[in-house]
């Protein structure tokens, strides 16, 4: 506990690691872009410590949600978070490779034999193929090879595509989705036409799209989209948020995330 911090934000208290990965404000304006009246399962794919799939559970109380995350370091932050907030009867970690819960490699039999039972603990109850009403994800959107590479392997993993390629992190969304089911992410804007390829050639249709930008005079730093499971072709492009004022401080919508 000595290489912890708790630290508080809405209504959840968050264990992070002191110099390991520690989420942003990207995870509020991913967790804030969802407007679903109600989701009764939850996936939140490469969830860290648990912030935005505890922050939907407090959301949406009669939900069931599971944190999927691959190290180990963070999938044990994620069950402490659990606990803290009382939400062990609704919240489960399933420590995992992503790319391995994809039905497709799954028929191929490219998983090495393995089932989602390997992880000792799951929050299954059925098969969690196509049962999803929302998949979230907060997902490394530099490719290798650019930008610096963070000397801790946590953060490095959180950040860039070394586990995670965009187009296993699409197909894996696919597969848990039921038909209609919604699909939001925060990525970076100069990979959105790569984005939107990948999502469509899944029939994940957009459906939804805002920028964020640090201020009025500054270029999309980031965007949140949603997409459909088999939805019709139709987008909406949502006015856009601006994170600071001139003056530095942060804007009213702002304040209100935090």
């Amino acid at each position: 506990m000595m290489d912890l911090t708790l630290d508080t934000i809405r209504n959840v208290k968050l264990y992070q690691n002191k110099r390991g990965y520690r989420f942003s404000v990207d995870a509020l304006l991913l967790y804030s872009f969802v407007n679903l009246r109600r989701a009764h399962k939850i996936a939140d794919l490469g969830a860290g410590s648990g912030i935005v799939g505890i922050l939907l559970a407090k959301k949406y109380h009669d939900s069931e949600v599971a944190l999927i995350e691959i190290q180990n370091s963070l999938a044990g932050l994620a069950e402490k978070n659990i606990v803290l907030n009382n939400l062990e009867d609704r919240v489960r970690v399933i420590k995992y490779d992503i790319r391995d819960l994809d039905t497709e490699k799954r028929r191929r039999g490219e998983t090495e034999g393995k089932t989602i039972t390997d992880s000792p603990i799951h929050p299954f109850t059925a098969s969690p193929f196509h049962q999803f009403d929302l998949v979230v994800s907060n997902p490394p959107f530099r490719r290798q090879k650019t930008g610096l590479i963070s000397p801790t392997d946590e953060k490095a993993i959180a950040r860039h595509e070394i586990e995670l390629k965009l187009a296993d992190l699409i197909q894996t969304s696919c597969s848990l989705l039921r038909s209609k089911g919604r699909f939001c992410m925060i990525y970076h804007p100069s990979r959105l036409v790569e984005l939107f390829d990948a999502l469509r050639e899944k029939h994940m249709e957009p459906k939804r799209l805002r920028f964020v930008h640090s201020n009025l005079t500054t270029e999309a730093k980031m965007v949140l989209i949603e997409a459909v499971k088999e939805g019709r072709a139709e987008i909406k492009i949502e006015k856009p948020l601006y994170i600071y004022n001139e003056d530095g401080t942060y804007t009213d919508e702002m304040k209100a995330l935090y």
